[in-house]
């Protein structure tokens, strides 16, 4: 027996690497949830090839899952692996640039041929010196051969015995990093209850794998994270599309209205429209249009009857939408539509994170056609900004664009669950007296106009996306127009009353301010955290609320020498802040990669800013 050593971390990042048919995002998810259910804090970035089947063994194919976790607030799932568990040479390819120096590499050995070499177009059959990985520690584990040899007695094909086998190197990073098996054979069990066969695979591989990290010397030292202090209450691992969908949901409720949402699939968004099919039992009704435009005019019809109208897309569907949009910014219905941004511009990279679609949510529609757009900051707070979205919507009869991005939507990260009872209230202004009402007369400090719809008595009125006067008849004079069109867009920046005052995380005053808006936040955060320690004075203005735009927004520019805007395109919000918040010069540092950015290349920008 060999006495194994066990070394105590603050926090690790695993990625796990393989073909798209490998399991590894499944593979990933359980270890997060084991560890979350451990007490660590995580936080987790799902990476998904592009193509729907990329041909096996290619870098093209390659999907991968990377969690971070560990004893204290995780914000970010890590810059670079301290463990990369990799499936095939190509996912050694994939990755190099993503792995801590002198990380620890786990590799099927079974997998590296020279047939597989040659696909993931490798020039020598040594691929670790031609990514430079010299200076790393790499385990090859028979993770193929393992796994047929502990299923050997068990009459199922092949084809079968290879898909558990991200199993196996499950059940081999459980050991090394001391997490127990229990909630993986649960879900293992709950999940394929109808299929004995394929539990029993399972298990046996997971177990496999455990016990072959039990056995090997080379596998010595074992690593603990201990349980994270966090705050006490009801936790659960959440995912940001998941989130939203439960925060639209709680929104329908504390609004005592059903819930209707219209939608056509895309990708990263369509989790949101499946999660909210699945909960007829509280009431919503689903409908999987046949395209984008019919989605949003579904649902522009169900805010007409009275329901919360909830679309859901991304970029390439956002801009399909966009005449419905302005509809509805005519007929003043309340709308919540969620754009789960990816890259672009057309369908661009379908699977991988951008920022966007910034300037096409505020501007993108003929006509002056200003609508609320509000950006959530992790994934457990798309769940806070979704219902938001709907009390702003519901409350001041207006469309708003929530955005989100594919790094929210796939990732997770521990979410308390909140009281329903200490949500906002949220009171629909639905029309109340039939003598006295207009289709457009309205509340003299909001803006906002009555909602009325079919079936009230007494309430019949025209509505549409022709101009109109208070009374809801077509009008066609100039003067009118104008003033309906200053209506509505005094009616969205009057907003501003229900937006907090911008809080800035660091320094309230100093050499330099960090702008950011949406998913980019736990890495700045990060960042700015790691300057502050060099006693560099910093601070972070992250911005949630873009339209309109917090109150004291100047008024918190101006204590800072510098500001530099940081966003995952070529400078949209910073054009933005240009326009609307003139008198500052706004530095900028953005990056379109399809990936989010990494804490070391923030605070390699910030230190070259601050020396200038």
């Amino acid at each position: 027996m060999i006495e194994t050593k066990v070394i105590e971390l603050e926090e690790v990042a695993i990625r796990f690497s393989g073909d798209s048919g490998d399991g590894m995002q499944l593979t990933g998810a359980l270890f997060s949830d084991t560890s979350a259910l451990f007490g660590n804090d995580i936080s987790t970035f799902p990476d998904y090839p592009s193509e729907i089947r990329a041909p096996q063994g290619t870098v093209a194919g390659i999907s991968g899952f990377q969690v971070q976790f560990g004893t204290s607030k995780i914000t970010t799932p890590g810059d670079f692996a301290h463990v990369l568990v990799a499936m095939n040479p190509a996912a050694i390819k994939a990755n190099a640039a993503f792995i801590r120096l002198g990380g620890s590499i786990f590799y099927d050995s079974d997998s590296f041929t020279q047939k597989n070499f040659d696909k993931a177009k490798f020039k020598t059959s040594d691929p670790f010196t031609e990514c430079n990985l010299q200076d790393y520690f790499k385990i090859p584990v028979p993770i193929t051969s393992m796994t047929k040899e502990a299923l050997k007695d068990l009459d199922i094909d092949n084809k079968s015995i290879l898909r558990s086998k991200n199993m196996f190197a499950l059940g081999l990073i459980c050991w090394v990093f001391t997490k127990p098996l229990d909630h993986i054979e649960s879900f293992i069990k709950k999940k394929f209850s109808k299929s004995p066969v394929v539990v029993e695979t399972n298990l046996r591989v997971l177990h496999a794998g455990w016990n072959y990290g039990l056995n090997l010397e080379h596998l010595t030292p074992r690593y603990v994270v201990h349980p994270a202090e966090i705050e006490k209450g009801t936790y659960r691992n959440m995912n940001g599309n998941q989130a939203t969908a439960w925060g639209l949901l709680a929104a329908a409720h504390k609004a005592n209205i059903d819930l209707f949402i219209g939608s056509y699939p895309i990708t990263p968004a369509t989790e949101i429209l499946q999660a909210l099919a699945d909960r007829k039992d509280l009431g919503v009704k689903s409908f999987q249009a046949e395209d984008e435009i019919a989605g949003i005019c579904t649902a522009l019809g169900a805010s007409f009857a009275g329901k919360l109208g909830v679309t859901t897309t991304s970029g390439p569907g956002f801009a399909l939408k966009s005449e419905a949009l302005g509809l509805g910014v005519m007929a003043e219905l309340p709308l919540v539509v969620v754009n789960v941004q990816r890259g672009g511009p057309s369908t661009g990279l379908p699977t991988k994170t951008e920022q966007s679609d910034l300037l096409q949510a505020l501007y993108g529609r003929n006509g002056e056609s200003p609508v609320v757009v509000i950006a959530a900051s992790t994934p457990s707070d798309c769940f806070h900004f979704a219902y938001i979205s709907a009390k702003i919507a519901l409350e001041r009869m207006v469309p708003v664009v929530l955005l989100t991005d594919g790094f929210l939507g796939n990732g997770s990260e521990p979410w308390k669950i909140p009281l329903f009872s200490e949500l906002p209230s949220i009171t629909p202004r639905f029309a109340t007296d039939p003598a006295s009402f207009k289709p457009y007369s309205r509340d003299e400090e909001m803006l906002a106009r009555d909602w009325a719809f079919p079936g009230m008595a007494g309430f019949q009125h025209r509505i549409g996306g022709l101009e109109k006067d208070g009374k809801g008849n077509v009008s066609h004079d100039p003067a009118n127009h104008q003033k309906m069109v200053e209506i509505r867009d005094q009616k969205v920046n009057r907003i501003v009353e229900m937006v907090p005052d911008l809080e800035v995380y660091g320094d309230q005053q100093g050499d330099l301010l960090v702008i950011g808006w949406g998913g980019t936040f736990g890495y700045m955060e990060s960042a700015v955290r790691e300057m502050r320690t060099r006693d560099v004075k910093i601070g972070l203005a992250h911005f949630n609320y873009i339209k309109p735009l917090p109150a004291n927004t100047a008024e918190i520019f101006s204590h800072f020498k510098k500001i530099v805007v940081c966003e995952l395109n070529l400078g949209q919000f910073a054009s933005y802040l240009r326009d609307k918040v003139p008198g500052f010069v706004y530095h900028q540092y953005n990056k379109v990669q399809g990936l989010p950015f990494t804490i070391k290349e923030l605070v390699d920008n910030f230190d070259k800013l601050l020396e200038e």
